[in-house]
Order: structure tokens, then C-alpha cells, then sequence
């Protein structure tokens, strides 16, 4: 008795021994699981992108969320109100680079803030269109129309030159760099030009006939109006690029992002998502 005892005794020691034994070593391993995963979010290099649209915020967190952590990194997306902020912040070190201006805007940028920027990687054209509540096309486009177009000085000349392709306006013979309302030669259906700040334009459509915008900046105010003449990809020089400042643009984690955003996985989102309003040129 005292044997059977004994022996049930052992068993049971050994049994809760084998279990300690179990559970201590699934403990050491679920910390070291723990630690190597806290290790790893740790590793991630952290950069702030600035953008002003909705566009190149869903593109950099469609980047985030499906291919930055395989290289290590973790991006935050800063968000501005207005096109000179996203520069002026990359100037006191608020963020590591923007993504929100084409080449042209950003070397007027560099002019105008005395900055030394640097254009990387071109990802997309944001298509300038010719907007309207009340038009469906170009030939409805009555006399004395109003329309209302950006007043800084790349978008006003971008969009002056998409009315006279769309053969609104004529502009002068071997124009300057930069045209301006200067610069229409003929004006055939008397248009009223009205100029604002560029983020203002969308929300002048209910008040004028039609509006020169960007799809982004159409897609940020959550409207859709009718589009009746648009920039085509052959536009490559207006395409959205990550920007930094001059002497970082080698920085490991700006190149990092510089290479992702030039992904196949990223061009298939953009076709897939926003179906030829915006395009990749890449």
C-alpha cells in the first residue's frame, strides 16, 4: 500500500513536473517570440512624408500597410492644408520629404522659399480637368462663361494652357515660361477668368460654369462632377514626386521610400483604384 502509494506520489510529481517544465519552457518561448517581434518594430526606421490630398495619402499608406515593413520601414503621413507648408516644414526638419508637387512647382518653390529641393522618383499624374455641375462637354460652354482657375504661377499657366488646348482661349506666339492672362491672344467666347488660391478652386463649382482642377483636389472634396477635358499622360512633366532636401536624398530610409513608391505593386493599386483619373507613369 505504502509502495502504490509511494509510486502514484512520484507519478504525480513527475507529471506536474513535466507540465512546470512544459509551460516554463512554451513561457520562454512566447517571450522570446515577444522580444523578437518588439526588436523587429524597433529596427523600423520611421519617415514623415507631408502631402495636402487624399490621392498621395492613400498611395503612401497602401505602401505602409502592404510592402514597407518587408524593407523595415514605417511610414507616417503629415497631412497640410495648404502648398507652402509641405516645404517650409521639410526646412525645420518636420518631416524627411513631401509628396504632394511636380517638378516645375517645386522649382518655383525653391525661388520663392529659397530652398534647396530635390525631386526623386515621379509616381503619378494628377490630371488637370476641365470641371462642371451644369456641362457635360466642351460645346455647351456658353458665351461669357465663367470659370475659375488656380493663381499661383505653374497651375495658372497649366490651366491657361488646358483652356487653349481644349480651344477655349488662344494664346500668343512663342509665349514666356510662365503665361498669364497677358498672354491670350483671342478669347472667342469672352470667357471671365476668375483666379484663386488653387485649394480654393473646387469649391467655387456651384457658383461658376466650370472650374480647371485636379482630380485630387476634386477627389478631396468628396464631389463628381462631369468632366470635359483633360491632360493626357503625355504630361509627364506635371507627375507628382517625392521630394526632400537637397543633401539627404541619399538618407537609407528616403531611398527606401524613394524605391517603393516606384513598385509594380504600387502602379497596379493606382490602375485598380482610380481608374484612369490619375495615372502612373512609371
Amino acid at each position: 500500500m505504502n509502495r502504490r502509494r509511494f509510486f502514484l506520489t512520484a507519478l504525480g510529481s513527475f507529471t506536474a513536473s513535466s507540465i512546470f517544465a512544459s509551460c516554463s519552457q512554451q513561457s520562454t518561448q512566447n517571450f522570446t517570440k515577444n522580444t523578437q517581434t518588439i526588436s523587429q518594430k524597433e529596427q523600423k526606421e520611421v519617415i514623415k512624408v507631408g502631402v495636402t490630398g487624399i490621392l498621395s495619402q492613400d498611395i503612401l499608406k497602401f505602401v505602409n500597410n502592404n510592402i514597407a515593413a518587408k524593407e523595415g520601414l514605417e511610414i507616417q503621413v503629415v497631412t497640410f492644408n495648404d502648398w507652402i507648408q509641405p516645404n517650409t516644414a521639410l526646412r525645420d526638419k518636420v518631416i524627411d520629404a513631401n509628396f504632394f508637387q511636380h517638378r516645375p512647382f517645386m522649382n518655383n518653390a525653391r525661388k520663392e522659399l529659397n530652398l534647396n529641393l530635390v525631386a526623386l522618383n515621379t509616381v503619378y499624374l494628377n490630371t488637370l480637368s476641365l470641371f462642371s455641375n451644369k456641362l457635360k462637354s466642351v460645346s455647351e460652354i456658353p458665351q461669357n462663361a465663367t470659370v475659375t482657375i488656380a493663381n499661383d504661377v505653374i497651375n495658372n499657366d497649366r490651366g491657361l494652357r488646358l483652356l487653349a488646348t481644349n480651344g477655349l482661349i488662344k494664346l500668343k506666339e512663342n509665349p514666356k515660361q510662365f503665361v498669364t492672362q497677358r498672354d491670350i491672344a483671342a478669347n472667342p467666347k469672352n470667357l471671365q477668368i476668375k483666379e484663386v488660391e488653387g485649394v480654393q478652386v473646387v469649391r467655387a463649382i456651384n457658383d461658376v460654369d466650370f472650374i480647371v482642377s485636379s482630380a485630387q483636389t476634386v477627389a478631396l472634396a468628396g464631389i463628381e462632377p462631369n468632366s470635359m477635358g483633360e491632360e493626357t499622360a503625355k504630361d509627364k512633366k506635371y507627375a507628382l514626386a517625392l521630394v526632400t532636401l537637397q543633401g539627404r536624398e541619399n538618407e537609407p530610409k528616403i531611398q527606401k521610400l524613394n524605391k517603393l513608391l516606384v513598385h509594380p505593386n504600387v502602379k497596379d493599386f493606382i490602375n485598380q483604384e482610380y481608374k484612369g483619373r490619375i495615372i502612373p507613369v512609371f
